[in-house]
Parts: C-alpha cells; sequence; structure tokens
C-alpha cells in the first residue's frame, strides 16, 4: 500500500448552509476540520448587528447528540458535576465533561426534553465540534452499554444560531408557539415553515437569542427567510469578539483537559453539595478545600495595545501566566482579554504587564464578565 502524502490536507467537511455563505460572499477559513465562514459582511458589522438588532451564525458543524433511555439523567450524573437530576423538560444546563483530574474534556449544553410513556427519557447533547470524536467516544465509553440509544446527529442537521435583541421579532413570525413561553435556557420541539424544529433560548454571544436544530432543508429555507427580512450572517471573527466580551470560554484556548472548572471561574456550575460521585469529585473537593493555586481573569490593557492569545503575562519582571484569548472589544472599544494567573495576582485591580513583540505594554485584572447586556 502507497504511503500517504502528509503534505496535503485531509478534505474539509461543509455544512448544509456552505453554499449559501458563497453565494453570499463570505470569507472563507479552515475550523476544526470544517470549511467555515468567518466573515460576510465584516467582522465590526456583524458583531454590532448582534449587539443592537440580530445576526445569525451556521453552527452546523457542532456535535449534536440525541440520548434516549430510562434513568438516562442518573447515568449522565457521573460524567458532569453539574446536578442534573432537578432539570425539567424543557430545561438546560450548560456544564463540562472531566476526566478523572477533574480536567475538562468539553463544555457541553444538556437538554433534557422529559419522559415518554415507557419511562424512557430523552436528551439532547451539544457539544464543540474540534471535541466531537472524542465526546462522543467518552459518552460512550462511561455509559451503560445497554438500555441507552445514541444517535449522533451531528451530520444530519443544521444549526443556526439567531442572537441579538431583536431575535425573537424575527422569528416568531416564521413559528406556531409562541416564544415568550421560553425561558433563558429553555427549548420547546415546536414548527419552524410548518416543519419539526429543536429551538432552544441559549448562546454563545452574550445577547438574548435562539439555537435552531432543523433538517438540512428546512436550515437552507430558514436561513434564506431571516437573511430576507434582513438579518445580518455572521462569521466566526465576530462570533469570537462576542463571546470573548460575555467572558465566555473557548474550548482549546481558555479551557481545556488541563484546567479544572473551579480555575476556570466556572464554580457555579458544580454541585458539591446536591450530588453524589462523579469522575473528577474528587479533584474538586481538594480545590474547594485547600483553594486553587491559579485563576482564569479578565485584563484590560491600558491602551489599545492588543493582547493576543499566547503572549507572556508579566509581574514586577517575571512571566505569570500567559493570554488565553484576547481582542479589541468592539462594543467597549477597549483592548480585553483572558489570562490564568496566581490566586495572589488574580485580584481585580492588580497591575500587570503583556508582552507584546517584545515590549511591556500595562494592563490591570478586571471584572468579568467584560460586557453585560441590559
Amino acid at each position: 500500500m502507497a504511503k500517504s502524502d502528509s503534505s496535503i490536507p485531509e478534505t474539509l467537511a461543509r455544512t448544509p448552509l456552505f453554499h449559501l455563505a458563497l453565494a453570499q460572499k463570505a470569507r472563507i477559513t479552515a475550523f476544526a476540520g470544517w470549511e467555515m465562514p468567518v466573515q460576510y459582511g465584516g467582522i465590526g458589522q456583524e458583531h454590532e448587528a448582534v449587539r443592537t438588532s440580530a445576526g445569525m451564525f451556521d453552527i452546523s458543524h457542532m456535535g449534536k447528540f440525541l440520548l434516549k433511555g430510562k434513568e438516562l439523567r442518573a447515568h449522565l450524573q457521573r460524567l458532569v458535576p453539574s446536578d442534573l437530576m432537578g432539570l425539567q423538560p424543557g430545561a438546560a444546563q450548560y456544564t463540562v465533561l472531566l476526566n478523572p483530574d477533574a480536567g475538562i474534556i468539553d463544555d457541553i449544553i444538556v437538554y433534557y426534553q422529559g419522559e415518554d410513556d415507557g419511562g424512557e427519557q430523552q436528551v439532547t447533547i451539544i457539544v464543540n465540534a474540534a471535541t466531537c470524536a472524542q465526546d462522543k467516544a467518552w459518552l460512550l465509553e462511561n455509559l451503560p452499554t445497554s438500555g441507552i440509544s445514541f444517535q449522533d446527529l451531528t451530520s444530519d442537521k443544521v444549526l443556526i444560531a439567531l442572537q441579538g435583541p431583536e431575535s425573537v421579532t424575527y422569528l416568531q413570525p416564521l413559528m406556531e408557539e409562541d416564544l415568550s413561553s421560553v425561558k433563558f435556557f429553555g427549548h420547546l420541539e415546536g414548527t419552524i415553515l410548518g416543519q419539526p424544529a429543536f429551538i432552544a433560548r441559549t448562546g454563545y454571544t452574550g445577547e438574548d437569542g435562539f439555537e435552531i436544530m432543523v433538517d438540512p432543508e428546512l436550515g437552507v429555507e430558514l436561513w434564506r427567510s431571516l437573511f430576507s427580512a434582513g438579518v445580518t450572517p455572521c462569521g466566526l471573527g465576530a462570533r469570537d469578539t462576542l463571546r470573548l466580551e460575555a467572558a465566555l470560554a473557548l474550548y482549546g484556548q481558555d479551557i481545556d483537559d488541563t484546567t479544572t472548572p473551579l480555575e476556570a471561574g466556572l464554580g457555579w456550575l458544580v454541585h458539591l453539595d446536591r450530588k453524589g460521585d462523579f469522575i473528577g469529585r474528587s479533584v474538586l473537593e481538594e480545590q474547594k478545600a485547600t483553594g486553587v493555586k491559579r485563576r482564569l481573569v479578565g485584563i484590560q490593557m491600558v491602551g489599545r495595545y492588543i493582547a493576543r492569545h499566547g503572549y507572556p503575562v508579566i509581574s514586577n519582571g517575571d512571566i505569570v501566566g500567559e493570554v488565553t484569548s484576547g481582542t479589541l472589544a468592539p462594543t467597549l472599544g477597549i483592548a480585553i482579554a483572558l489570562a490564568y494567573l496566581p490566586t495572589s495576582l488574580a485580584n481585580i485591580g492588580q497591575a500587570l504587564e503583556v508582552e507584546i513583540r517584545g515590549k511591556a505594554y500595562p494592563a490591570v485584572v478586571v471584572k468579568k464578565p467584560f460586557y453585560r447586556r441590559k
């Protein structure tokens, strides 16, 4: 057998909406094994549309799993630090999959869809594109081998994020169900343009909005309908600036399998007092008792110098950490960043420096999130 040429890039996947991105003159980039739009009319314009009106993102590359089985929530309890037993049908929980060292395998959203007449519970789980295969393997390895069905819908469904203060205004005319009944982190199985749809009031921008999972044909029709109504198409570039203003972690940069949720500022999803044993619990108990040695903090640059991923953070001439994410925040007009720092330096108001191209520039630790919607 001939050897494969490692210099030839692997074939990148395309979502069912890819042709629409090309028709709308999007700039395309490679991301997590997919060809994805990075921007359409411009990152600043797309960012502003989401903050002031509505923008839509093709996020069909994300992993989509449908699980069914008796006592399913109880089985999932062992894999996450959050208490899932209190979830009511139509509710969701942002949480993380943990390894035995309490390192974050991925951050996920668990949507509980209720129990049927036969006692089978149904859960939809959305995971990151880059970790989809390993998440699937981890779940299958750690869930019972019988009594639970697992469907990978990643390639079968379109996922569109409609985000911004006017999201309801644009989506409601396309639906029969009343969206006012869907609370934040709620979801429903309804109809869009007369066809079945899974609609969740969740997102990754810091704004109100919805994530909509549908069949590919309906996804194309929905995208075109929203575009015709005036919704701005947005790419990965604006998604990154929006989520960073809201201090929402990006897996692989701000969190990974070497960071624990307590270090990452995600202690609010660790429910030690509400549930029994789970993978990584002993490590989190020890960190809770003794305190973490480092924390993910928000940093604001003094001036408009931009701290980027990987830049060293300095205190009193010593490198004490590095930037995990950084940008010039379009809404705020300031340069912001996230970084892990020793706990002793993680206090709001702490003066620091960030090394940018060999020169140190002043910065200060500030409260997260940088932006919060009214």
